[in-house]
């Protein structure tokens, strides 16, 4: 019997997710247009012709209610960005990065003295977790970035290009 860790298998699924992304089997995909997400239903939403095609069950930052503007107030910020870079070796199952702070966000905390934070993504659960999967799975326990099932997260990655629009609403 050969008992493989955990943190070994997510490993290899998310390899097997990018080099499935970088051939051509990716193109049976259909791709978004726009990436929605509703904090107050935790559910992100893959358009295409401003029409959800496939909707995922989402988790958020600790304290969900309200835009984010300043870093460590574990918010999930609200407004327009673009998912904008990728990374297959996040510390997270896979990670898809948001393009906040936008120059709205910037100009806030500007005005308000604090510094506005950033490296909001959207991804997987952590690759060495601290607490049980039911607890990820009912929770919202991100310090502000969208968080996904591991399957979730292989779907998104593969259905959704570089610089596609991401809207995040209350």
């Amino acid at each position: 019997m050969i008992i493989i860790d955990k943190p070994i298998i997510s490993v290899f699924v998310a390899l097997t997710a990018v080099i499935v992304a970088n051939s051509s089997m990716a193109n049976e995909f259909p791709l978004a247009e726009k990436v929605l997400v509703e904090k107050g239903k935790r559910q992100l939403h893959l358009l295409r012709e401003d029409k959800p095609f496939r909707t995922f069950k989402i988790a958020l930052g600790v304290e969900p209610v309200g835009d984010k503007f300043m870093e460590g107030d574990q918010k999930t910020p609200e407004g327009e960005y673009i998912l904008d870079a990728r990374n297959p070796n996040s510390e997270f199952f896979l990670s898809i990065h948001i393009s906040y702070p936008n120059s709205t966000d910037i100009a806030e905390a500007q005005r308000m003295g604090v510094n506005p934070g950033g490296q909001i993504m959207i991804h997987g659960q952590p690759n060495f977790p601290t607490f049980s999967q039911a607890y990820y799975e009912r929770e919202d326990w991100t310090n502000g970035c969208i968080a996904v099932s591991n399957s979730d997260m292989i779907d998104i990655w593969l259905m959704t290009p570089k610089m596609i629009p991401i809207e995040i609403v209350p």
